[in-house]
């Protein structure tokens, strides 16, 4: 049984969410229901939750401030969200899980069969990410699960990534991960920082290219001596991108 905490400063928000763990949910125990960030450190201090589902915006506050009074976090978190906004990006950069509202049943469901299979804590590492992302105003560190826990990597010093089907290996200078998104998810992510994508399976870091190359194809060489290809449809405008920096 997995006990839980709903957090929403809307009553009908919190009955809403209860009646589909309810009615969706029968490994889940409700434990308790707040309706404000005071009110949620003493029931997660009493009720010790396996999980607790966050709104992320609150009068007074946010659904933030529970993480900096609950540190060190001893619970698994699922925010609840009506907005697709910053807030969102950097959860996801910290490879969080989040509901957008009104809850969609099966989202719920998925989020709580992924707590079902990985009953421990995310770690409070990821969620100390998450508020120094927040806190910076651009996410600076994103998250990428490895085999023993999470390695946090800055987007200046990924030099490259490569599509692996519904996996994406990463490239650093002092390595490669694995993540579990699909490229598609890692470009949308990347999106306010120098990546190109030059190829379906590629994209790259342009503060990380040191040669184009038109010689069978075209690739760029990359500062750790790998190699990326452009694709036909994308040289122009990777030239265009690169010529622009150099300007």
């Amino acid at each position: 049984m997995i006990t839980a905490l709903i957090v929403d400063d809307e009553k009908h928000n919190r009955s809403s969410l209860e009646k589909q763990l309810n009615d969706y949910c029968p490994d889940v125990k409700v434990v308790g229901v707040a309706g404000s960030v005071p009110e949620a450190v003493m029931l997660a201090k009493s009720k010790n939750p396996d999980v607790v589902f966050l709104d992320v915006e609150m009068p007074g506050g946010s659904g933030f401030d529970l993480l900096r009074e609950m540190d060190p976090v001893s619970f698994r978190v699922i925010f609840v969200t009506a907005h697709s906004n910053y807030a969102i990006k950097a959860i996801r950069f910290s490879a969080l899980d989040y509901l957008l509202k009104p809850v969609d049943t099966d989202d719920l469901v998925a989020a709580v069969r992924k707590i079902s299979n990985e009953p421990n804590p995310s770690g409070t590492s990821q969620y100390r990410s998450l508020l120094e992302n927040l806190e910076t105003g651009k996410p600076r560190k994103l998250a990428i699960p490895v085999k023993d826990g999470f390695a946090f990597l800055s987007p200046a010093e990924i030099i490259r990534l490569q599509a692996d089907g519904t996996y994406t290996h990463i490239y650093t200078a002092g390595g490669k991960y694995t993540g579990s998104k699909n490229i598609k998810e890692y470009e949308q992510l990347l999106s306010d920082f120098t990546f190109f994508r030059s190829h379906n399976s590629h994209l790259i870091n342009l503060e990380h290219v040191k040669r184009f190359s038109r010689l069978d194809g075209y690739f760029v060489h990359m500062s750790d001596g790998s190699q990326a290809e452009i694709s036909r449809r994308k040289k122009e405008e990777f030239i265009e991108r690169m010529s622009g920096r150099q300007a």
